[in-house]
Parts: C-alpha cells; sequence; structure tokens
C-alpha cells in the first residue's frame, strides 16, 4: 500500500524570535533595537507575515494528506521520503538550503515576504499553495530541474548545492593547492589564493555573478538547467611556485575541477552553509563535478 502524500514545510527562525530568545521579552528587544536607531516594528510585521503564509500553506494542505514542519536548523537530520511533497515557505535561500538534501522530491517555493525577495526560487504566494499541492503530487506537475554542483573528497565525503560550493580557507589565510582540470591534457598547476568557487546556473545570479562581474570576465555563465559548471579562483597569486594561467572557466558533464590541498587546513561548503562544512587536510583531494541530483521546483 503506498502512503499518501505528506506535505513538508520547510522555513527558518524569523528575526523577531531570534531577538526574544536573545532579549526574553518584545520590550527588551525593542529597547535594544531603539537605542541603534532601528524599530522592532518592522521586524515584527515581518514575523507576523511569514507565520500568516505559514499558516495559510497549513490550511491548504489536503485533509487526506500527513504534514510536518522542518526548521532550517534541523534539515541535515530530518528524513525526507520519497512521496513527500516539500513547500518551502520564506527566502530564495531557504530553497537553495533544502536542496542539497532532497533526493528528487517536487518542491514549491512560497515566498512569505512579497516585494523583499527575487522570487528566483520562491515564485508563488500563499493563496497558490491550495492548488499546487495537489498539482505537484500528480504525474503532470511541470517542474524544472535545476542542475546541482557536487563535491567529492578522496575519503568519499560527499556534499551538494544548489548555488555554489566554496574551497578554500576558513579565515583569512591563503589557501594552497594544486588544481587540475579533467579531460584537458594541461598539467596541474599549484595556486595560492583566496579559494575556489565552483557554482551553477542558478548561482550565477549570487556570488558567482559578483566574481564574474568584478574582474570583467567574457565567459558564459550557465542557466539554471544548464548541465554545466563555472568556477573561478578567488585572488591568485602569482609567485615563483604558484601560477595563476587558470582562473576560470566552464565544466562540462562528466568533466572534473580536482583540487589537492598544500595547506594545513582548508574547509568545502556549499550555499554559505560554513556549519555543514567538510574539512580537508593536507595531501588531500576534492573534485567538482556536476551532481546526478536535481532539483525539481514546481512551476
Amino acid at each position: 500500500m503506498s502512503l499518501a502524500p505528506r506535505a513538508v514545510l520547510v522555513h527558518r527562525t524569523t528575526e523577531y524570535e531570534e531577538l526574544l530568545a536573545r532579549h526574553g521579552t518584545h520590550g527588551q528587544a525593542a529597547f535594544f533595537l531603539s537605542a541603534r536607531g532601528r524599530s522592532v516594528d518592522a521586524v515584527r510585521e515581518r514575523h507576523e507575515r511569514t507565520h500568516r503564509a505559514l499558516a495559510e500553506v497549513a490550511a491548504a494542505v489536503p485533509l487526506t494528506w500527513r504534514q510536518t514542519r522542518v526548521e532550517r536548523a534541523d534539515l541535515d537530520r530530518f528524513l525526507f521520503g520519497p512521496e513527500d511533497v516539500v513547500v518551502v515557505v520564506g527566502q530564495d535561500g531557504l530553497v537553495a538550503n533544502a536542496a542539497k538534501y532532497l533526493t528528487g522530491q517536487p518542491v514549491i517555493g512560497i515566498d512569505a515576504d512579497p516585494g523583499r525577495n527575487p522570487g528566483v526560487l520562491v515564485r508563488h504566494r500563499a493563496d497558490r499553495a491550495r492548488r499546487l499541492l495537489p498539482y505537484a503530487a500528480g504525474a503532470a506537475a511541470t517542474v524544472d530541474e535545476l542542475t546541482m554542483v557536487e563535491a567529492v573528497t578522496d575519503d568519499a565525503q560527499r556534499l551538494l548545492a544548489l548555488n555554489e560550493i566554496y574551497v578554500g580557507p576558513r579565515g583569512h589565510q591563503t589557501a594552497r593547492y594544486t588544481l587540475d582540470l579533467d579531460a584537458t591534457g594541461l598539467p596541474p598547476e599549484a595556486q595560492a589564493s583566496s579559494g575556489v568557487l565552483v557554482g551553477t546556473g542558478t548561482g550565477a545570479t549570487g556570488w558567482l555573478r559578483s566574481l564574474w562581474e568584478q574582474r570583467s570576465s567574457a565567459l558564459a555563465l550557465p542557466a539554471p538547467a544548464d548541465a554545466r559548471l563555472a568556477w573561478f579562483v578567488r585572488e591568485a597569486w602569482p609567485s615563483p611556485t604558484t601560477g595563476t594561467s587558470r582562473v576560470e572557466g566552464l565544466l562540462d558533464p562528466g568533466q572534473g575541477l580536482r583540487l589537492t590541498v598544500e595547506s594545513d587546513r582548508l574547509v568545502v561548503f556549499g550555499d554559505g552553509v560554513e556549519s555543514d562544512a567538510l574539512e580537508l587536510s593536507w595531501g588531500q583531494t576534492v573534485r567538482l563535478t556536476v551532481a546526478g541530483p536535481r532539483l525539481r521546483l514546481v512551476h
């Protein structure tokens, strides 16, 4: 017997809730902000809009379905099932946070605060949830299959990301490594830099794009559904032992960018979530490629 669909509502703690957790009461939070020339009212209004959106989505779940909620901080401990319909209520970045824990489940992005988000991934308003939920669970649902990026270390650690993966120092030290590109015939190059960024077409609207614009790159950035990745080396440093001849490029499916660590420690994290990072020590290798899984984002 197949299970009824389960609606999984993904959300994050609001700024107002964080203020209350820190200061204890609304009055103390208001005093803290007013002393810095800010008002607690705008923060509370955003909190209330988010909770109204969550309540509206929860009320739209069909009565025959199951439903549950998961906060962003608990995503790495939550077990998604194949019958789940994932509803992300919040900002675009929250979709990216959830993406790496999914295995093909349809995702509906609900913009909890219209006008403040670009709406690239949270494309829908809460009042559309009643129609979208059964639609997403059906075989005829139309989805965008968005490319993801994957990092795999030589000891079989694995990390997925929707926007980009960063490899580099945790702080402001210099990252030292050898960079090697699959299937090019070029020799590996020793480099010293601020780290390496490998991203998707979805990530090309964020951190990846800022590097692309900063250096006036002629590289054609991929689109979100393109099965290619773009990569950039940040602030590569030329020296007698380190080069700068390979600082950007594209990776086709099956092609990888390989980094062999020559520093005491580097970190690998995806989509800006440093708390869920892989740590690499001297001599370890990490390979970055187009991931097999894709994010299935409902139109």
